[in-house]
């Protein structure tokens, strides 16, 4: 699947992967109601990996954008 193809299921709750990746990347999932000291956050994307810390901000690269080999997971 494409990201533009992905991106309606990330805002559904869904998380998904790159099959291209093949490292310690397990997924990406969007959060949506986050506040910071008592203030609305806009949503982001995260990404959890095998690594300690296992959450991370995600912002997608060109490359991600236009790659073709996302999937969801479970």
């Amino acid at each position: 699947m494409t990201f533009e193809a992905i991106l309606p299921a990330l805002k559904a709750g869904k998380k998904a992967i790159r099959t291209g990746w093949g490292g310690s990347e397990l997924y990406i999932f969007e959060v949506t109601d986050d506040t910071y000291h008592g203030e609305a956050v806009n949503p982001y994307l995260l990404i959890k990996t095998q690594e300690a810390p296992s959450l991370s901000m995600f912002q997608p690269t060109s490359c991600d954008v236009l790659a073709d080999d996302w999937q969801l997971v479970e």
